[in-house]
């Protein structure tokens, strides 16, 4: 019996592109203004349709520079989500991508269907269209998995950086308040930064010691992986759970 293959050829597919940034110890998300149906006028990630004849990466990174003008950021693969009903135009399958990068290394210039780009603190961000909720915590979730397996932070500080700085970017990515004592402890027992015997200067507080990344090290760890398990001290209540779903259940 010969198969109709018809009906298998009725779906359309997309990208959509998580970008976080860092920004003075807030972790934020990059969302666009939708200037078309469905859900014209509300904030969402930036994603559209893959072209017939376009790979899927190549798409990520068309969309992601049509929208909101960045470019030659490195985009890494999540996951994929197809709920038959996610689309209200019909059955549209989604790839969903991520990057962290440094918001004042960028400049956003909205175009084609984004009426504004815009950076949005995580923890104002309670509500947004089709399933770009779910979307968003499957790449927070993959965000902090990577966290503990590889160093983060050499594209993310600035050169000299104090360990306070370092620890709040990473509470900042996990929501959680860290031991101040492990956290140290942790960091200069892996030769991963060098102690510049500097200090701040022209702070109101009393100056801290400043540091800078081992790239050397740095790159090590990035090729090789390590464990960076920390001691939590309480959760931040920053998003609400109850409108985040997981993403891996």
């Amino acid at each position: 019996m010969a198969t109709d293959f018809g009906n298998f050829f009725k779906s359309a597919f997309t990208v959509d592109n998580v970008i976080f940034g860092f920004d003075e110890g807030d972790l934020k998300v990059l969302l666009i203004k939708r200037g078309e149906e469905p859900f014209m006028g509300d904030w969402a990630l930036p994603g559209h349709f893959v072209y017939p004849a376009e790979d899927l990466d190549t798409a990520a990174i068309r969309v992601l520079e049509e929208l909101t003008g960045l470019n030659n950021v490195y985009l890494e693969q999540v996951k994929t989500f197809g709920a038959v009903d996610r689309h209200p135009f019909g059955r549209v399958i989604t790839i969903a991508y991520f990057s962290l990068i440094k918001i004042s290394n960028y400049t956003i210039q909205s175009s084609s269907i984004a009426l504004q780009a815009q950076w949005h603190s995580i923890s104002q961000v309670t509500e947004l269209p089709f399933d770009h909720m779910v979307i968003l915590q499957s790449c927070l979730n993959r965000l902090r998995w990577l966290l503990r397996l590889r160093p983060v932070g050499f594209e993310l500080l600035p050169p000299k950086f104090t360990l306070t700085e370092l620890q709040h970017l990473y509470e900042a990515i996990l929501e959680t308040d860290l031991d101040k004592r492990n956290f140290r402890k942790k960091i200069l027992s892996m030769n991963l930064i060098i102690d510049l015997d500097e200090m701040q200067e022209g702070v109101a507080h009393r100056p801290a010691r400043l540091y800078k990344f081992d790239r050397k090290r740095y790159q090590q760890f990035l090729e090789e992986g390590f464990s960076f398990e920390l001691k939590e001290t309480r959760k931040k209540e920053r998003i609400s759970r109850s409108q985040l779903l997981s993403a891996d259940q």
